[in-house]
Formats: C-alpha cells, sequence, structure tokens
C-alpha cells in the first residue's frame, strides 16, 4: 500500500466568516462548527475556543487530541467505520493540516482524564501545547451515562476534525510524504539482507471506558490480526478510552505513531520494515492467552527475525505486555518492548507490575509517578474542579491560587508508550 501524506504547516488559528486555510493560518467559522458538531442528543451544549503555544491556558480534563486530515485521492475517507464507510484506507493521497488539533473537553467523563498547559513547566510534558488547538468544551444533560458521554464527546471530536480537514482539501501541501508497505513476499525480495522487522501495537480494551476501535470494531471484540501501517494514518484507529493521561493513546497518537514513522525512517536502510500487527488488551486471563498467543503465531507466520513491542496504560496491561514479548521471544524472535513506569514518587518502587527474564530490551517513557507543580493559568478551558480526583491527584493538589501538585500521570501525553514525548531513563 502506497500513501502520499500532505502536510499543510498550520501556524495560526483564528476564527474568521469562513473556514479556509490561507498563508498558514487556519480560519474557523465557529457557528457552522459548532452546528456541525452538536447534534448529539446528550449533549447539552458546545462551545469552542482557541489555545495557542505560549499562551497562558490550562486545558482539563482532556478526552482526546485529533489532527484534522482530509482524504484527497484513494479509497474511503478519514476515520473509516465510523464517520466514513467500511473501505480500506491508507493509499492514495491525504493532507494533513500539521500543526492543528481538535481537543475536547467538559464535564469529566471518566477519572482518568487529562490536563494540557500551553505555558510553563507543564507545556514541557505534553506534545500538545506546540499545537494551534481549537477546544471543544461539551457538557453532557442531566442523566447521561458515562459511555453514551463518551461516545458523544468522541464523536464531536471526530467530526470537528473532518471539518477542519475539509480546509485543506484543496490546497497544496507545504511538503509531501510518501509511506509504503510491499507484500510480504515481495518486500522480502528487496531487501534480502536486511533484518525483517514487524511491529505489534497493543490497543487498550479493558473494558466500559477503556475502548479502541479498529474501523468502528471495538477492539476487545478483535483478534490480533495484520494491518498496514499506512491505515492508522488514515484513521484505522481511533481513541476511544478514558485511561490514564500520561499513556493514552490518543486518536492524534494513533495517526502520528512515531514507532510506524522510525521504522519506515529505517526501512530499507538498516532494517525491513514489513508490516504491523494489532492485539488487543484483556481483563481475563483466557483472552489475554488467547490474544498473546496470536500475536506470537502471527509473527513466526510472517518469518520476522525481531519485533517492536509497545503497549498502552499500566498495570492489568503489564502483563500483556510480557505475555507477549515472553511469546514471540519463544518463537525465536527478538523483541524491543516500549512502556513506561509506575515506580512511585522516589523512583524506587518496581516499575512494571509483570516481569521476565526475557524483556531485556526495554523502552522508557519515563516514571508516571513523578510530581510537579503547575503554575497557575490566566485562562482554564473546561473546568479544574476534577483535578484532585483524576489519576494522579490527591487530596489538595488543586490549590487556592490556582497551582496544581500533580503526578506525571495526569499531564496527557507525558509518558507516552510510543515514545511521543520527552522523558526516557538511562540505565
Amino acid at each position: 500500500m502506497r500513501l502520499e501524506l500532505g502536510n499543510i504547516f498550520i501556524k495560526d488559528i483564528q476564527f474568521g466568516d469562513i473556514t479556509k486555510v490561507e498563508n498558514g493560518t487556519l480560519y474557523v467559522n465557529k457557528e457552522e462548527l459548532i452546528a456541525e458538531v452538536s447534534e448529539d442528543q446528550n449533549l447539552k451544549s458546545v462551545e469552542v475556543q482557541i489555545a495557542k503555544p505560549g499562551e497562558s491556558v490550562r486545558i482539563t480534563p482532556v478526552k482526546d487530541v485529533i489532527e484534522p486530515r482530509v482524504k484527497v485521492e484513494g479509497k474511503g475517507g478519514i476515520f473509516p467505520g465510523v464517520l466514513s464507510k467500511v473501505d480500506t484506507v491508507g493509499s492514495g493521497k491525504t493532507n494533513v493540516l500539521k500543526g492543528a488539533a481538535v481537543v475536547t473537553t467538559g464535564k469529566i467523563v471518566g477519572f482518568q482524564e487529562g490536563i494540557i498547559d500551553m505555558t510553563g513547566p507543564g507545556a514541557d510534558y505534553t506534545p500538545f501545547s506546540k499545537l494551534n488547538n481549537l477546544v471543544i468544551v461539551c457538557e453532557p444533560k442531566e442523566g447521561v451515562k458515562a459511555h453514551e458521554h463518551e461516545k458523544a464527546i468522541r464523536f464531536v471530536g471526530l467530526k470537528a476534525a473532518r471539518y477542519l480537514g475539509e480546509a485543506g482539501r484543496n490546497v497544496t501541501p507545504d511538503e509531501v510524504k510518501v509511506y509504503e508497505t510491499l507484500p510480504l513476499l515481495k518486500s522480502v525480495e528487496k531487501y534480502p539482507e536486511l533484518p525483517k522487522v514487524a511491529y505489534v501495537q497493543m490497543l487498550q480494551s479493558q473494558g466500559l471506558l477503556h475502548d479502541t476501535y479498529v474501523y468502528g470494531v471495538d477492539a476487545k471484540q478483535t483478534l490480533s490480526t495484520l494491518i498496514s501501517p499506512t491505515e492508522i494514518m488514515d484513521g484505522a484507529i481511533i481513541s476511544g478510552n478514558c485511561v490514564s493521561a500520561c499513556d493514552k493513546n490518543t486518536t492524534y497518537h494513533h495517526l502520528n505513531n512515531p514507532i510506524v514513522h522510525d521504522l519506515f525512517d529505517a526501512h530499507g536502510k538498516d532494517i525491513n520494515f514489513v508490516g504491523m500487527i494489532i492485539t488487543n488488551e484483556n481483563v481475563y486471563l483466557a483472552d489475554k492467552e488467547r490474544s498473546s498467543n496470536w500475536t506470537a503465531q502471527l509473527a513466526e507466520y510472517i518469518g520476522v527475525d525481531g519485533v517492536v513491542i509497545s503497549q498502552e496504560g499500566f498495570g492489568n496491561p503489564d502483563t500483556d505486555l510480557i505475555m507477549n514479548c515472553k511469546k514471540v521471544e519463544n518463537k525465536g524472535i527478538k523483541t524491543v518492548i516500549v512502556t513506561d513506569e509506575y515506580a512511585g514518587q522516589d523512583g524506587a518502587s518496581q516499575s512494571l507490575a509483570d516481569a521476565d527474564v526475557k524483556a531485556d530490551a526495554v523502552v522508557t517513557g519515563g516514571n508516571a509517578n513523578e510530581v510537579i507543580e503547575l503554575p497557575p493559568m490566566d485562562v482554564v478551558i473546561g473546568d479544574t474542579q476534577y483535578v484532585d480526583t483524576i489519576a494522579g491527584g490527591t487530596d489538595g493538589s488543586l490549590k487556592e491560587d490556582g497551582s496544581i501538585v500533580i503526578e506525571l500521570q495526569a499531564i496527557t501525553g507525558a509518558t507516552n508508550e510510543l515514545g511521543f514525548n520527552k522523558l526516557s531513563a538511562r540505565g
């Protein structure tokens, strides 16, 4: 599959009479956007604000972050099986509003939501402080159940990203990047001298409000399977979960998975990147065994020499991570795992809830229990009343002056397990 991504660099975002991209600025017709996204009967109100890099703005609680994209040539549309018809994507041409994002917030859905500061020390821990953000504040009607609330906000974010993406349909991209995955046998023939490497991406699927969707299907209802890396760049995988903010893979993360991009960069030079396996993270042991068995079997079937395995979340998913690692290694295939750590505020506790001697090549995104103090901001988009109760916060985290003392766990993307962050560690 061959995909051309046309990046349109967005340097500013403003409200205007017409939604368009002009000279690097994304202009947004606020009223038209609100009308486009606010039809859900479970929503009481929808408001839109702008947050730019360097501004004294705090966004919380953050539900999802989505990058606007538009399919300009090829099969299907953005977010297939959700907003577009179910068709295989990942080929043709897609334009991207690079430097812009949709951020959804409002009344909290689950306690594992996050914070984005656009300036100050907190901004250094989240990649989304560097983006021109269109922030949508969604308030649900009274009595709406949590899963209905989550779905309503998820669709608002996706619809807003699709709406903004359309502004780039007829814009000439500032740069075009090409990504291609050949059929397996042809890929092996092209680079026979290079080690064959696959990527195993674990998708969060531990239960209610811990959902990830693949072509619109909840990942907990799927088995481990092969997928083209370019498919996720067209929105085949989207976030629908409320796991801890620091290591949640937002939809933005899926669209811009850095492991995929790095493997493509090394393809044909140091490695032969032959493809991708997606697998889920389950609650029950039997389901964990099934998915990890299939993952190892698929890795063996396609004949790779090594795999990179990333997880999402912590605690329970650590078992899935180690199962995948151990079983793939038992097939004679080398593994590298990408995770983060919950090592206590002093960094002295065991980092993962599970371990094995075969997990001897590890990349870490940092310690989520590290404590940070966030100074007050001039503007808060959303509501800070939940800060004391979100994962990473404690009673008294929110101070009277608006400052916050909290673990990195509460900062969106701080210890991301795809490596989409600045933190790591050296042994």
